[in-house]
């Protein structure tokens, strides 16, 4: 174990966790950490439902925590999405041009570059960090999510060799990428 001044780490959140400090129905992703940073006030950098998997990055940095989680930033997160109907053209159109939520009734709320995988699977990406924002979006086009999985973070991927429940620190440069996709 090497000791580091700041924790900023990627995790391949696995399903069944819960993004908070303490379990209330479901563990958490911090017991998935080494108790060397389960005890150094690290946060998830925004949320990701229990049931969803992927991307999740955590720190004890403040500063860039807020700097890809402001709603006024408006940072890219990509998901994909399983979907229990096949995806018509007319759904990737209607996530693209903005759909309407409840919380949000005097806006449309837009997927930004919505595109369809196989039939019954899509990928698209989010600025807003809105509650089951990707879920309700397709619902809002008549859909249901079935599984979800967010893929990436700004410019950070998830890489094919991080398994599901397994962690790494992000590299200096990967900081920096962040921080200045975070300043755009």
């Amino acid at each position: 174990w090497q000791w580091r001044e700041t924790v900023c780490i990627m995790l391949n959140k696995p399903s069944g966790y819960e993004c908070t400090q303490k379990m209330d129905v479901h563990p958490t992703v911090f017991e998935l950490l080494p108790w060397q940073i389960q005890g150094r006030g690290a946060q998830c950098v925004g949320r990701l439902d229990q049931d969803t998997t992927g991307l999740l990055l955590i720190t004890d940095q403040g500063s860039l925590n807020h700097a890809l989680t402001s709603p006024k930033k408006r940072k890219m997160k990509v998901y994909e999405v399983e979907c229990k109907h096949p995806v018509s053209d007319e759904a990737i159109e209607k996530l693209n041009a903005g759909v309407r939520l409840k919380d949000a009734r005097d806006q449309l709320i837009k997927a930004h570059g919505a595109r369809r995988l196989s039939e019954k699977r899509i990928e698209m990406a989010v600025g807003e960090g809105k509650y089951h924002q990707v879920k309700r979006m397709v619902a809002a086009v008549s859909n249901r999510v079935e599984s979800l999985h967010r893929s990436r973070v700004c410019g950070l991927s998830l890489p094919d060799d991080l398994k599901e429940g397994e962690w790494r620190h992000l590299s200096p440069e990967e900081v920096k990428e962040l921080l200045l996709d975070a300043d755009e």
